[in-house]
C-alpha cells in the first residue's frame, strides 16, 4: 500500500493517528528525510502537478522537491490517514524588493483539527511543527515562527521568522481552498523562467536533528544551532558523490 510505502520513507514503522501529536511527527519526520531540492527543475525535467507523480517521485524514486511537489504530496499522505486537509496559496516576501510576491507564489497546508494548524514541508528551512492559528507561535532548532493576522487583507495572515531583534515576513496567505491545478501556472514560471531563483542555482537541502544540510554546486555547508560549516565542492563528480553520500540521490 503506497501509505505505508510513504512512511517508510519517512522512518515511520508504526501506525499514525490522526491528531496533533500525529501530525508533528510526520512533519517533523518529512523535513529530516525528504529534502528541498531543484534538481528536476535545473535538468529540464517536467514538475506535473498530479498527486499520483508527486508521491511516485517521493515515495519510489526518493528523491525530493519545492513547494508544489512536497507539500502537495504531502497533503496526500495527510488525507490517507485521516487529516483534514486545506492546500492554500502565500506570497513569499521578498526583501529585495519589499512586497509580497503573487497569488501561488508557494503552496502550503492547512490541517483542521482541534483548530487550524499551518504545515509547511516545502519552505528549506522553516518551522518543523505546526503553528495554531489564528496567532500561534513555535520554536525549534531552526527557529522561532509565528502567524498574525494582514491588517491590509481580509482572511489574510503573514507567517514570520524571529530574526536577531525584529520579527521578518515570510509570506501572506489566506485560508481559501485551492485545487492541484490552482498552482500550474506559477508552477511553470518558477521551474522555467530565468527569473525564478530556482532556474538559477542548484540546491539540495535537509533539516536534521541539530542543523541543516545544504548542497550547491560550490560547497556543501554543514549548519548546527548558530555555527555553520562550509566545505568546498571542487567538481560535478564531487557534487554527484556528496548528493548520494548525503541525500541518497543518484544523478
Amino acid at each position: 500500500m503506497q501509505r505505508n510505502q510513504y512512511l517508510r520513507r519517512l522512518g515511520i514503522l508504526s501506525p499514525v493517528a490522526p491528531t496533533l501529536d500525529g501530525l508533528a511527527l510526520l512533519q517533523q519526520a518529512h523535513l529530516l528525510t525528504t529534502p528541498f531540492e531543484n534538481l528536476s527543475v535545473r535538468a529540464g525535467e517536467p514538475i506535473v502537478l498530479d498527486e499520483r507523480l508527486l508521491v511516485e517521485k517521493v515515495v519510489e524514486r526518493r528523491r525530493g522537491g519545492f513547494c508544489y511537489e512536497l507539500n502537495g504530496a504531502f497533503g496526500w499522505l495527510l488525507r490517507q490517514l485521516g487529516f483534514s486537509v486545506t492546500r492554500i496559496s502565500a506570497r513569499v516576501y521578498s526583501g529585495e524588493r519589499q512586497t509580497f510576491g503573487p497569488e501561488f507564489d508557494h503552496m502550503a497546508l492547512l490541517v483542521h483539527l482541534d483548530q487550524d494548524y499551518l504545515v509547511d514541508v516545502g519552505f528549506g528551512d522553516s518551522a518543523r511543527w505546526p503553528i495554531p492559528m489564528p496567532n500561534g507561535e513555535t520554536e525549534d532548532v531552526s527557529g522561532r515562527y509565528r502567524v498574525r493576522r494582514d491588517r491590509h487583507t481580509p482572511d489574510g495572515f503573514v507567517l514570520q521568522r524571529h530574526e536577531q531583534t525584529a520579527w521578518a515576513a515570510q509570506y501572506a496567505f489566506t485560508t481559501q481552498p485551492c485545487q492541484l491545478a490552482d498552482y500550474a501556472e506559477m508552477c511553470h514560471y518558477h521551474s522555467h523562467s530565468p527569473a525564478s531563483h530556482f532556474t538559477q542555482r542548484t540546491v539540495c537541502t535537509v533539516a536534521t536533528p541539530t542543523g541543516r544540510l545544504t548542497l550547491t554546486p560550490d560547497a556543501l555547508t554543514v549548519t548546527e544551532g548558530a555555527s555553520k560549516q562550509k566545505r568546498a565542492v571542487g567538481s560535478q563528480a564531487e557534487f554527484d558523490a556528496l548528493l548520494l553520500e548525503h541525500f541518497g540521490i543518484r544523478r
